[in-house]
């Protein structure tokens, strides 16, 4: 099903860059992606749940992807999610959030905290405020290592890719990993801001580390709208132990564990993933939508 380009304004006027599925009259999706990603991680299954019925956008957060650097460097949980109440506040009603890692967190933030009511449903892919503090220093350190340096090839970066996720299998054709990356000077660099990975004090995503404020806000979503958490059954991030409490603290919130998947649940298990959330949309839309 083809995109379309859409354009938003977010906080302090930064520009955001989104793609739209779907028929306009349907009941919307919006996917997050986490730090470090862009839009194009949810093709997959933006694309599906458009064919089912709804209206899918995929949004590039600020400093990622296609959407415009911060000026000031900020990157605070709080814009992240700031910005993406500026975007719902000028749709039609109210969509169904699917955020993973950093998306999932702004998600919470939002849906629990700056805007109740905004969202009619939400969706964390592998992420939970009391994350395993092993797990998030593998991921910062993958982004860290070549922030400066860049790669000299694609197959440079299959290889980091791949060290990195040894579930995920190293691609045949290397042309998809273009639309994580900037080229500039015959070198490739990821596609975003280094400035969201080493930012200035106090613009950093920071409230992350304040586990009792996402507490309270996951708690206040939960009390408000239907929740699942999508975990990959190897996640480092999202440990077993931590799944289960976070689910003994939430027993409203639906679980799904994802074999075969780590972190990168919709990338490592795309099929399993986008079941998921399709079957959480078929059972808690409130006016089920019609295929187009």
């Amino acid at each position: 099903m083809g995109a379309t380009i859409v354009r938003f304004e977010g906080k302090d006027g930064i520009q955001l860059v989104g793609e739209r599925r779907g028929n306009r009259g349907n009941a919307l999706v919006v996917f997050l992606h986490g730090g470090g990603q862009t839009r194009h991680s949810w093709g997959g299954t933006a694309a599906l749940v458009a064919q089912r019925g709804w209206q899918t956008l995929t949004l590039d957060a600020r400093g990622h992807g296609e959407s415009a650097w911060s000026e000031a460097g900020d990157y605070r949980l709080e814009s992240f999610a700031d910005d993406v109440r500026l975007v719902l506040a000028g749709l039609d009603e109210p969509p169904v959030l699917v955020g993973a890692s950093l998306g999932g967190l702004a998600a919470i933030l939002l849906a629990g905290e700056l805007a109740p009511g905004a969202v009619r449903g939400v969706v964390l892919v592998d992420i939970v405020p009391d994350m395993e503090e092993a797990g998030a220093d593998r991921i910062l350190a993958f982004m860290v290592d070549r922030v400066d340096a860049g790669f000299a090839s694609l197959d440079e970066v299959a290889e980091a890719v791949a060290a990195y996720n040894p579930l995920r299998p190293r691609p045949t054709d290397l042309a998809g990993l273009r639309k994580n990356l900037r080229e500039r000077d015959g070198r490739f660099y990821w596609h975003w801001d280094p400035r969201f990975i080493n930012p200035d004090p106090g613009l950093g995503p920071e409230e992350i580390a304040d586990v009792d404020r996402l507490h309270a806000a996951t708690e206040r979503m939960a009390a408000d709208v239907p929740v699942l958490l999508v975990r990959g059954r190897v996640s480092d991030l999202v440990s077993a132990g931590r799944a289960a409490v976070f689910r003994a603290r939430f027993p409203s919130i639906e679980f799904v564990d994802v074999s075969g998947a780590g972190h990168m649940v919709a990338g490592d298990r795309n099929d399993a993933f986008t079941a998921a959330v399709i079957d959480f949309l078929d059972r808690h839309a409130v006016d089920r939508p019609q295929s187009d």
